[in-house]
């Protein structure tokens, strides 16, 4: 057999050079309504100096290519012009299809991939989003990854003053607020933005000479900032996209921090606190849980060693004898390497992806749509048949993968199956930039432990506890609202926002 260690650098080395695909037990369809998603990913470079902006965020893109699968954009600063483009689709496939990259070829960039929440999918609300001046030319130009909780009231202001929307974002908001008052100077206008807006944000974007980022009161939603040289900087929503463009993780954005340039000290980045007394750090727990890269580092927290934590934790937690562990690829495994560690029980990975296989598979009906997981995911049943599995999982929202990973087990002629969820309990949807169902469709919501148990059809479940989880976080600054239903912010009209 071999050694955890080396599981876990073979498990790691895959991410570099393919998607990280977080459950691969869930159809495209059931990515929308039996996981939390997360809407977005953004990256931004700059440099007093040209450099190759184009290869460089489509690297930076790649990497966070989990956080959007929907549609991918770039804004680009050249000789002090904005270029823009967006569309549908994959990261390599949008690059793919830029006829001439020497267009895209600047000292500035920022990018965006896409995963809808706010906002309907039409390609209007593909980011990042842009302001023009009476010229035609781009003046502005923002990616934004979060949930705004008043926007629908503060578009409806800036409508008032005669201000028209393009899209149906929430993050045409932002654009629009810095747009309205770029007469106070750039982070002036920035500031009075922040002023206005509630909710879950971090933005990066440009103007045609400043280069800018910055990020909500309660630190949300992840940013980190990484540089490449002591004049080229960037900023990402997670640290594995410095890695893919060679930079130095330098430190994670603050809560209420604007980062920002200007023409007169090129090269150098200056920084500006909201409101230090206001700010306070309440980053998403399910970022650590689910969302971020293995790979990622947020908040200096390597989010890998958090999961093969939470695998041995909840070992402690809830022992059980067994004959192997089994994790789900991708985002079960290191709780399932944690796990073996604890309790000595062999890891086995026994769920083999063909790393060949599309996203996309246009079938009509649901049994058809059933077999696709089988081309993603076969087990090996002369390793499960006749024995005591336990089933390490990163989370259960609806538990309609949840019940068709027990039957696939049960087909292989598994003796026993031991469900561990290294997540507490989803009780309650999220407000602040997270897709999750509603909480009528959460069964964790509608159902007892127990009755959850009966109903996935195995012999033990246990949910990771919030108490544990706070533990291995090393505190209680996160938002665990989708499992205490409380939040650091209100939630606003988490309904309908622009219908």
């Amino acid at each position: 057999m071999k050694s955890l260690d080396i599981h876990k650098s073979e498990y790691l080395k895959q991410f570099e050079n393919q998607v990280y695909g977080r459950n691969l037990f869930r159809t495209q369809e059931e990515e929308r309504l039996d996981a939390p998603n997360e809407e977005c990913g953004i990256f931004g470079l700059y440099s007093d100096n040209d450099l190759d902006t184009f290869s460089l965020s489509q690297f930076g893109l790649f990497a966070l290519q989990h956080r959007g699968q929907e549609a991918c954009g770039i804004s680009v600063l050249k000789d002090g012009r904005i270029t823009n483009m967006k569309d549908e689709g994959l990261v390599l496939d949008v690059y793919k299809d830029i006829q001439e990259p020497e267009t895209f070829m600047g000292n500035s960039a920022i990018g965006h991939t896409r995963y809808t929440t706010a906002g309907d999918k039409k390609k209007y609300n593909f980011q990042p989003f842009f302001a023009k001046n009476e010229y035609d030319q781009i003046i502005l130009s923002i990616a934004h990854n979060g949930n705004l909780t008043n926007a629908k009231e503060l578009k409806a202001e800036l409508e008032a003053e005669g201000v028209v929307f393009r899209a149906t974002s929430d993050s045409e908001v932002i654009l629009r607020l810095i747009q309205k008052n770029l007469d106070l100077g750039l982070r002036g206008a920035i500031k009075a933005t922040m002023e206005k807006i509630e909710g879950a944000y971090s933005v990066v974007g440009m103007t045609r000479n400043k280069f800018f980022a910055f990020r909500d009161f309660n630190g949300i939603r992840p940013l980190v900032l990484g540089a490449i040289n002591e004049n080229s900087y960037v900023v990402a929503s997670e640290s594995v996209a410095l890695d893919a463009v060679g930079a130095q993780y330098v430190r994670d954005i603050l809560p209420g921090e604007i980062i920002y340039t200007n023409e007169n000290e090129p090269g150098k980045l200056h920084s500006y606190m909201m409101d230090e007394a206001k700010g306070k750090q309440r980053i998403c727990s399910f970022e650590y849980i689910y969302f971020a890269r293995p790979d990622s580092t947020l908040e200096n927290i390597n989010v890998y060693e958090i999961r093969e934590k939470s695998g041995e934790k909840i070992w402690e937690q809830a022992p059980i004898e067994a004959d192997l562990v089994i994790g789900v690829p991708d985002s079960g495994v290191p709780a399932a390497i944690g796990f073996s560690k604890a309790s000595g029980i062999p890891f086995r990975p026994v769920l083999i992806k063909n790393r060949y296989i599309g996203r996309s598979f246009i079938v009509p009906t649901q049994e058809m749509r059933e077999r696709v997981v089988n081309l993603k995911l076969n087990p090996i049943i002369s390793e499960m048949k006749d024995k005591k599995v336990v089933i390490i999982d990163d989370s259960i929202v609806r538990g309609t993968t949840s019940k068709r990973l027990v039957k696939i087990l049960k087909d292989a002629g598994v003796k026993e199956i031991h469900f561990r969820s290294v997540s507490p309990p989803i009780i309650a949807p999220c407000y602040l930039g997270i897709d999750t169902p509603s909480k009528d469709d959460l069964i964790s919501a509608n159902m007892s432990t127990e009755e959850l148990k009966n109903y996935l059809g195995v012999d033990s479940l246990e949910f990771l506890s919030i108490d544990n989880l706070k533990e291995i976080l090393g505190s209680s600054n996160h938002c665990f609202g989708c499992f205490t239903e409380e939040y650091p912010v209100g939630k606003g009209e988490e309904v309908g926002l622009f219908n």
